[in-house]
């Protein structure tokens, strides 16, 4: 019996090539031997096929049946399938026959292993896809993990623009991120890239590129408070927001004309949620200008410093050093660090 189905099977070179295809693919054993059984029965002798091949629905290719004689569109999900109407394989859909298994009719549905489905259409597992220009997706497992195209929630507006709004540029994909008031123009040298940055764990070796925001304005204008910025300066090359404590100047009341480096009088300990330093500095402010400008820091670096805290415990908090001030007539609203705080809490 088996000799005679291997003779009908192998009357012609494609015959015998589809064969070995079906049969080397990941089908079981199971599904080898009911495609040889079956295969007599439900196939033609003798292909007849249309003159012209049938139109295919918008993204769905002709491909040819399980028959190896014609082109036709697969099925696809809840669809009638049979070996002359496969189904859509690039969807991950396989026929089911045991709905009707006398019949040797099925019904396409999704492979039952580990595929994914998304808006009606499967992918299989380790597939990846993009289900629009602003994300790229992959299917592992059954489950679908997806990471946005545009750097709009990275590449933040620096402390200059502490109104932003997004804006679609036409032609393009990705929004962008614009000024919302006229007033809203680079703040000069008001802020720079800092100098040196005291965060361990950078390899640069690593296969990355390197993106940092710049540090935005400190939360607070007098004592202390928190600055923000957004790095993938790490091991693994993720998008992080780094924060680190700054203080502009005290709030007793340091009145003396903006310079380059205004020192305290004293050393003194900074306290941060009933944290203390270790050792006391005397770091450098920025002052009030005269003529009524904004007087912000020019140049900064960032330092690790040990606090002690309550009961006896000790913590390192990364903490901005002012170098130099500067003048100029470009301030930031007063809630100007809110807003940007509110921003970079969305990441």
């Amino acid at each position: 019996m088996l000799k005679k189905l291997d003779f009908q099977l192998t009357k012609s070179s494609e015959c015998l090539s589809f064969f070995l295809t079906k049969c080397s693919m990941s089908f079981i054993y199971e599904q080898c031997f009911s495609f040889i059984i079956f295969h007599n029965f439900v196939c033609p002798r003798r292909c007849q096929c249309p003159e012209e091949p049938p139109m295919c629905p918008p993204g769905v290719p002709l491909i040819l049946d399980d028959c190896a004689c014609c082109l036709v569109c697969p099925a696809q999900t809840g669809q009638v399938c049979s070996e002359m109407k496969p189904c859509d394989t690039r969807k991950g859909l396989q026929c089911d026959y045991s709905v009707n298994i006398h019949k040797r009719t099925g019904v396409c549905a999704v492979n039952a292993g580990n595929a994914c489905v998304l808006d009606g259409s499967v992918y299989r597992h380790g597939q990846t896809f993009f289900p629009s220009c602003k994300y790229q997706c992959m299917c592992h497992d059954r489950q679908i993990a997806c990471v946005p195209r545009c750097n709009l929630d990275v590449m933040l507006p620096g402390p200059d623009c502490p109104v932003p709004r997004r804006v679609h540029v036409p032609g393009e994909c990705c929004e962008k991120w614009v000024c919302e008031s006229p007033q809203c123009r680079t703040i000069m040298d008001a802020f720079r890239q800092e100098e040196t940055v005291s965060f361990n764990g950078w390899d640069p070796s690593l296969n990355c590129i390197e993106q940092t925001t710049e540090w935005g304005a400190c939360s607070e204008t007098c004592g202390m408070g928190v600055s923000t910025r957004v790095t993938n300066k790490n091991p693994q090359c993720e998008m992080v927001k780094q924060s680190r404590l700054c203080m502009v100047r005290p709030c007793d009341g340091l009145q003396e004309q903006c310079q380059r480096m205004v020192r305290s009088d004293k050393a003194i300990r900074l306290t941060y949620k009933n944290c203390t330093t270790v050792q006391a500095y005397k770091p450098r402010f920025c002052g009030s200008c005269t003529d009524g400008r904004c007087c912000t820091p020019h140049r900064t670096k960032t330092a690790l410093v040990e606090f002690q805290c309550a009961e006896g415990k000790t913590t390192r908090r990364p903490v901005m050093v002012i170098l130099t001030c500067v003048c100029h007539s470009h301030c930031p609203r007063d809630n100007a660090a809110q807003i940007l705080s509110l921003v970079y809490k969305k990441i």
